[in-house]
């Protein structure tokens, strides 16, 4: 019998204890929170964490804890080198509305329910388990097989750098289970920075701005705007009532509008997305101001600002208006989204959130937007910045994965992707994404009712053991 047909019966042998054993990791609400004592991540990122260091030790791995900011669990090999398998423990929130309890971890026709299944605790049990399964088999592999638990994937990376930073012998190469197969050869740069513009204060009598608010997070399209208005000459608000009623039903915009008090609320309702895929939703706050427009502002610094959203940046998704629109043969248009906006009466600010593309820099696109800045006297405030990455298709790492998807899936004409989110792979040199997720599955994480069926979890298992045993081998260079 093939050596890997061994490992693919032991992992069939160990199914019941896998799936016992991501149902007893997703009833841990590991959803990152501010520290609490030596617990950086809180109690339940804290939980989960040391349950998989425990486990590993039972099952006689070698592990590494860097100060409860991250860690991980070696397979040793002979030699030097060391194949990284790189996920993540901590889980966004559950938010509501969902048929299952999101920690129950329950198993219900042929799917394991709850939040992490797919993102990120599924397929960091399926590559633990594939190291389980080659070690059971007796495998002695050249290089160290290297799983790696991130605790603060979904927020701001604090402890993947600190992990970092403390450990002196990082991966030569491997990849991080958190995206989509075949593999991800491409992540764009990614940054998200403000557009701020200094209010002045309103004189006489008219219409006022008193505030606009919308989105909730830099990389998502917002489903929510709205925005509150005085009219001070006590003219009442008839004409935006018709204003409204007409965007209704000549644009089909969702926007409503109502009395608060002595002033007057419009909101929109809009489709949200990841920002990655702006495309893919309909931004309420695009929609909110294109409907500003259409009002006559008592304040000049207002109107100005109005202006400069509708002209600069209106609906467009390309950064084009603005001038920081760029494309490359690899990764195709830059994307630019509006996630968020902040407006009282002192100062208006925008949240942008964009993708560029790998053969790009991010002065690049600070440099294009420095002309239309300067004509509608608006700052720009730098913020997160990810560089981006590009390992080249012809690589070792790239065709071993390539050749490990091909032969279990019988997918021969998938390509490596390139994509607009960020993971886990941008913190270490030579690493891709490779899955968790099928091509055609539907995308589950993030999402309520969050599941992954327990015949993926076989072959994700099935597959990352492959991936590690080819990985680990001498001949496989950079």
């Amino acid at each position: 019998m093939d050596f890997l047909d061994q490992v693919n019966n032991k992992i069939e042998e160990n199914k019941t204890e896998m799936i016992s054993s991501l149902s007893k990791l997703i009833s841990m609400p590991s959803v990152a929170a501010d520290e609490t004592g030596a617990q950086p991540f809180g109690a339940g990122v804290q939980e989960a964490f040391k349950w998989m260091l425990e486990t590993a030790e039972n099952d006689g791995f070698a592990t590494y804890n860097a100060d409860n900011f991250g860690g991980h669990i070696d397979f040793p090999g002979k030699g030097p080198g060391i194949v990284g398998i790189i996920g993540h423990l901590d889980v966004v929130p559950e938010g509501d509305n969902w048929d299952f309890d999101p920690y129950g971890g329950e198993v219900i026709d042929g799917f394991v329910c709850g939040r992490g299944t797919m993102d990120d605790k599924g397929p960091v049990i399926a590559s633990y388990y594939a190291m389980k399964a080659l070690q059971q088999c007796g495998y002695k592999p050249d290089k160290t097989i290297r799983l790696i638990l991130g605790l603060d994937e979904e927020t701001n990376w604090q402890g993947m750098r600190y992990y970092v930073s403390q450990v002196p012998n990082l991966p030569d190469c491997g990849f991080t289970p958190d995206a989509d197969f075949p593999v991800i050869s491409a992540e764009m740069g990614i940054l998200v920075f403000d557009l701020i513009k200094k209010l002045p204060e309103a004189k006489g009598k008219g219409v006022e701005l008193t505030s606009i608010k919308g989105g909730t997070a830099p990389n998502s399209v917002p489903d929510y705007a709205r925005a509150v208005i005085n009219d001070t000459t006590g003219g009442g608000y008839e004409f935006i009532k018709e204003m409204v009623a007409n965007a209704r039903k000549d644009k089909g915009w969702k926007i409503t509008c109502k009395g608060v008090g002595k002033s007057f609320e419009i909101a929109v309702a809009g489709v949200s997305a990841h920002g990655a895929h702006p495309e893919k939703g309909e931004n309420a706050i695009s929609i909110l101001m294109d409907f500003l427009g259409g009002i006559n502002f008592l304040n000049d610094g207002v109107a100005d600002f109005i202006s400069f959203y509708n002209s600069a940046i209106g609906f467009d998704l390309k950064g084009e208006t603005i001038g920081c629109a760029m494309s490359d043969e690899i990764s195709g248009d830059l994307v630019f989204n509006v996630g968020m906006i902040d407006v009282d009466k002192k100062t208006a600010k925008v949240t942008i959130n964009v993708r560029y593309p790998v053969s790009c820099e991010a002065e690049d696109v600070y440099a294009g937007l420095e002309t239309v800045m300067a004509r509608y006297d608006m700052g720009v405030v730098k913020g997160k910045h990810q560089w981006p990455l590009h390992v080249s298709d012809d690589s070792p790492l790239v065709k071993t994965l390539m050749g490990v998807y091909a032969k279990h899936t019988g997918d021969t004409e998938s390509k490596p992707l390139v994509i607009g989110g960020g993971t886990y792979a941008r913190a270490m040199d030579n690493i891709v994404a490779f899955g968790a997720r099928f091509p055609g599955e539907a995308e589950l994480g993030h999402q309520r009712n969050e599941r992954i069926s327990i015949e993926n979890l076989m072959k994700l298992t099935r597959i990352y053991a492959e991936a590690a045993y080819e990985l680990s081998k001498d001949e496989v260079q950079k």
